[in-house]
């Protein structure tokens, strides 16, 4: 399946351009046209000593949030003529955790930002929750993209997490078409059982009748996280993009999520494709 149609989510936060100029390359790379997505949540503070917010207050605030969705909507537009990108602007208000996923399911990949964990509220590089909430209930590959750190490449050389899973299987077939694209795919296993097969040898065979130059690679670390044995391998092979099963359910906004999928969230360095 090609991909025709990329959604990248814009809100106020300083990572906007990051994750647009990611989206911009992959949109380019694929002749897709990409959608901005710019929710303007709904202001919510504690009630006054009066019991009630003042309404100009809230119009005022809605004001600046709406300029400020202007400018983001300005550069976004500009951003895709000069690329020769196809765009298309969406304005929401609303809850993020909701319209993300709901829009995500019209897009062939939705490109989301990691969460810093101890990011300032003010100021958030991200909405909390909206990567694991997007690749749980979307049924869409979602792209993570880190928040710290710029991204000139993403999709040359990839490292595929694989255990055999549904997760798995569903995460390679979503990421085809970056991956018939890429320079170089790594299949890479974690201490998986080797004694009766060569662990990821029969999908990178797979991978290969599809035009995949893909390679099995496994490792034993017994003593440290699934997680941190991907980071670390993708940094040894100069990967730039991680593909993986979301292994988790949300419930009720609660996001209960495998160990590696959660550590590559919290520990990512590169952009990561999940999905579920």
């Amino acid at each position: 399946m090609a991909i025709r149609d990329i959604l990248v989510h814009l809100g106020d936060d300083p990572r906007n351009d990051v994750r647009t100029n990611v989206a911009l390359g992959l949109a380019a790379k694929h002749e897709a046209r990409l959608i901005g997505l710019y929710v303007l949540p709904i202001p919510t503070w504690p009630a006054t000593a009066e019991g009630y917010v003042p309404v100009d207050l809230i119009e005022k605030m809605m004001k600046e949030a709406r300029a400020e969705a202007d400018k983001a909507k300005k550069w976004f537009l500009d951003a895709c003529r000069k690329q020769g990108v196809k765009s298309e602007w969406r304005l929401a208000e609303g809850d993020p955790l909701i319209l993300v996923p709901e829009q995500a399911r019209y897009a062939d990949l939705v490109v989301v930002g990691q969460v810093e964990e101890d990011m300032d509220v003010d100021r958030p590089s991200g909405v909390i929750g909206l990567p694991e909430e997007t690749a749980l209930t979307a049924g869409r590959p979602v792209l993570i993209v880190p928040y710290a750190g710029k991204f000139r490449t993403v999709g040359k050389r990839v490292l595929v997490a694989w255990n055999g899973s549904r997760e798995a299987t569903r995460a390679v077939h979503d990421a085809l078409p970056l991956l018939t694209r890429a320079q170089k795919t790594i299949v890479f296993s974690v201490n998986a059982d080797t004694e009766s097969h060569i662990p990821g040898a029969d999908i990178s065979a797979h991978l290969a009748r599809h035009g995949v130059k893909a390679e099995a690679q496994h490792t034993v670390a017994k003593d440290i996280e699934v997680g941190d044995a991907l980071l670390g391998a993708a940094s040894d092979l100069s990967i730039d993009l991680i593909v993986m099963g979301c292994y988790g359910h949300s419930r009720l906004r609660e996001f209960v999520l495998g160990g590696a999928t959660r550590e590559l969230l919290r520990h990512m360095t590169v952009p990561v494709l999940l999905a579920h």
